[in-house]
């Protein structure tokens, strides 16, 4: 296994655990732990298990892309703009795609790409206090990538109001649109977890791989499109005026005064 800065994956009794673990940044996602957890999820897919849980270090699950690096990316070429939307593409492609089930144990908020990290699993399992929520318009951006994820899920009409709100979700609302598997204690949190993959363990592998596999190729080609289209979009708002007074905004805790607000037609 490869050494990580800002990801602990542990096995124990057939199952993988992958802990987020940046806890004094919420688990905030910089281009580091974005490579960091797509590289956990190739070494786990040929490590000897069979269920992987997700979840993070501290009291938040993932707060979403870390701010500070948002901040930067203000000044960044198109070039690194892309690169960096096609990273996150990959990481949630990787876990949608992953051959074996994935329990997603979520232990606090679970904010923008946070959220798609912790709904895009097989399983989610949720503290009471986690609360979900694409918060991306309120900074200027656009979550272009998750969108394609979270049309499969709840369909187009909620993912409207959840994208273009920005709203936050409790864990009830949450499992009332099918985004969270169970409410679970959080004492009891990771040993609901850890009893759900040994129940998983029971059945047979190549049965789950093959359920996996059809599912992942019904939706294949068009995600293929999707994605590259959400990609193009991610990079090109990351360079938008009203994506960097947003940013600045929020770093300032300010009301953002949006330059689109000011254009005339």
């Amino acid at each position: 296994m490869a050494h990580f800065r800002h990801v602990l994956t542990q096995s124990a009794n057939g199952v993988m655990t992958i802990t987020l673990n940046r806890p004094d940044k919420r688990n905030a996602l910089c281009p580091l732990l974005i490579e960091e957890i797509t590289q956990a999820l190739n070494e786990a897919e040929i490590a000897d298990c069979g269920v992987v849980i997700l979840t993070g270090a501290g009291p938040a699950f993932c707060a979403g892309l870390d701010i500070e690096h948002l901040a930067a990316e203000t000044e960044h070429t198109p070039e690194c703009s892309r690169r960096d939307a096609e990273d996150m593409a990959r990481v949630l492609r990787t876990l949608y795609d992953f051959p074996k089930p994935v329990i997603a144990a979520v232990n606090g908020p679970a904010i923008a790409g946070g959220m798609s990290l912790a709904t895009i699993p097989d399983f989610t399992l949720a503290v009471p206090e986690a609360k979900f929520g694409y918060t991306e318009v309120k900074v200027g951006f656009v979550p272009a990538i998750a969108a394609s994820f979270l049309l499969r899920q709840v369909g187009e009409l909620r993912t409207r109001e959840l994208l273009l709100s920005g709203k936050l979700l409790k864990a009830q609302e949450a499992m009332h649109l099918g985004l969270v598997t169970q409410i679970i204690p959080a004492e009891e949190l990771m040993q609901s977890a850890n009893a759900l993959a040994q129940c998983l363990l029971l059945n047979s592998p190549q049965a789950m791989q093959a359920v996996k596999r059809l599912l992942a190729k019904h939706s294949q080609r068009r995600l293929d499109e999707e994605l590259e289209d959400a990609i193009e979009v991610n990079a090109q708002q990351r360079s938008a005026e009203d994506f960097k007074e947003g940013v600045q905004a929020f770093r300032e805790h300010r009301r953002a005064d949006w330059p689109s607000m000011h254009v005339k037609v």
